[in-house]
């Protein structure tokens, strides 16, 4: 039973993408007005491909192009044929029809109903990664600024959340950097080469009816071409009734990427804001209220927004593949009713994530002091490894100094544990085992932080120089755009 209604309120249920997550121009693309819209579009291309063999009138076209527009879409009249008829593209044939008398009748001539959606998805899925793409690159931008501001900022690194050799912020944040990296790259291929519709094929791909209606004034892949050009859209070389579904899957493949950046860095943060790290924190709004039990509480709300919605992307490709492996044949429905929910809300879910995401990039808070504490308190034990080294050069035994340096460690580890400050930098000091062989300054020197960074400040300077600001100067028209989205 198809149970359409024109008015929807918060009496009844209504998805959170519609009012809540993604924001007005994502909801715009994926609304049924501009489908529909798109659908008319599409006839309209197909129409005027169609005169140049005459098979449409010039009266004809352009009755139709009179009452394409959005503003001309009537779903109150269309609602009402699907529940009689069961089809909702005919219904908006028949609708379209109704109000283009003359050019109606010429409507949807040897087409069939995915020749339009397929190639009006294609067209959607285009624009929204479109809007993706912008997002990617300020998010990119965010970072690339505290990447460099940062980049030689030492802080503790963390395995297995256990404190482990220091790193820089900047060199941190230029991980995040590079996952966007990977997907501005994968967006890219996907507009370049993998988004493509349907084209206009007929009933099981082969254009026979296209053939029948041309019979020898031209070739169907003829008229194909003018249609998809006219659309700006590449048309697949082979498809059945359907668009190839693996096109989906490669499509919710990519966002599915982009959400698991988005969820790397929003728990990252949600760890650093905790107080026991205590070295980030997203922005914070002066009036955001943490919890209706304790007021005193600054949850990274925003961060577990971002996370949240992006788990749920990543369940999706699976739906996907799904419909890609399942098409029988020359196709069957049973994508129909998923393809409505899973590409729509991916693409909200995504847009949220990204529009959270920039937010917190570009504002958020950088604890230089509690860098330090942790520093202080866990730093120590990353030149274990080096004093070993230099013990064993000096002429100890490499055996007997390791379970010297273990001894002591584990000391120092109880003391911290016991709420002290970090004892074994004295302990080294004052042992005789160590203190023989090693100088006080010696000991100071291979404790200094700055020997542990590695070359992580020259990497931060080389990757924002050659990955990141090719892609930024790439997209310079874009920069700026779409932002402080409310959220």
């Amino acid at each position: 039973m198809i149970r359409l209604v024109e008015k929807f309120d918060h009496t009844t249920f209504i998805s959170p993408f519609t009012w809540r997550y993604g924001s007005a121009e994502m909801r715009s693309i994926f609304s049924e007005v501009n489908c529909r819209a798109t659908w008319r579009k599409i006839w309209v291309a197909l129409a005027e491909a169609q005169a140049r063999y005459g098979l449409v009138t010039k009266k004809e076209l352009a009755d139709l192009k009179s009452k394409m527009g959005p503003e001309h879409v009537n779903l109150k009249r269309a609602h009402e044929i699907e529940r009689e008829i069961r089809h909702d593209l005919m219904a908006e044939v028949k609708t379209y029809a109704e109000q283009c008398r003359l050019g109606g009748k010429k409507l949807h001539l040897g087409a069939t109903s995915m020749d339009i959606e397929d190639n009006a998805d294609a067209l959607r899925i285009r624009s929204g990664l479109d809007i993706l793409l912008t997002r990617l690159v300020n998010c990119l931008e965010s970072l690339s600024d505290k990447i460099l501001k940062y980049r030689d900022l030492p802080c503790i690194g963390w395995t297995h959340l256990q404190p482990a050799e220091p790193t820089t912020l900047g060199y941190r944040l230029a991980g995040y950097a590079q996952d966007l990296v990977f997907d501005i790259r994968a967006v890219e291929i996907l507009l370049q080469d993998f988004v493509r519709g349907k084209g206009i094929k007929g009933a099981v791909g082969t254009s026979a009816s296209f053939r029948a209606l041309l019979k020898g004034r031209g070739k169907p892949s003829d008229l194909e071409e003018q249609v998809m050009k006219k659309l700006g859209l590449k048309a697949f070389h082979i498809s059945t009734q359907t668009s190839p579904r693996k096109m989906d899957y490669m499509v919710l493949s990519v966002l599915a990427s982009i959400a698991q950046s988005a969820h790397k860095f929003g728990v990252d943060l949600r760890h650093l804001q905790s107080p026991a790290f205590g070295e980030l924190s997203e922005p914070i709004r002066k009036s955001q209220v943490g919890s209706s039990a304790m007021p005193f509480k600054k949850n990274p709300v925003s961060a577990e927004r971002m996370c949240s919605l992006a788990r749920y992307v990543g369940t999706l490709p699976r739906v996907m593949w799904e419909n890609a492996a399942q098409t029988i044949l020359e196709r069957t429905l049973d994508d129909s009713a998923n393809r409505r929910v899973v590409i729509a809300e991916g693409f909200l879910a995504v847009d949220e994530c990204l529009t959270i995401y920039e937010w917190i990039a570009s504002g958020m808070r950088i604890y230089p002091k509690m860098m330090k504490r942790n520093l202080e308190r866990y730093a120590p034990f990353a030149a274990i490894e080096a004093i070993l080294m230099r013990l064993v050069e000096r002429g100890g035994d490499r055996q007997l100094m390791h379970e010297k340096l273990r001894e002591l460690s584990f000391r120092a580890w109880e003391e911290i544990m016991d709420g002290k400050e970090n004892p074994l930098p004295e302990l080294l000091k004052r042992d005789p085992d160590v203190s023989s062989k090693l100088s006080i300054k010696e000991i100071d020197e291979t404790l200094d932080i700055r020997e542990h960074l590695g070359d992580a400040t020259e990497r931060c300077e080389s990757f924002v120089k050659t990955l990141v600001k090719p892609i930024l100067s790439r997209y310079k028209d874009r920069l700026g755009k779409r932002r402080n989205v409310e959220f």
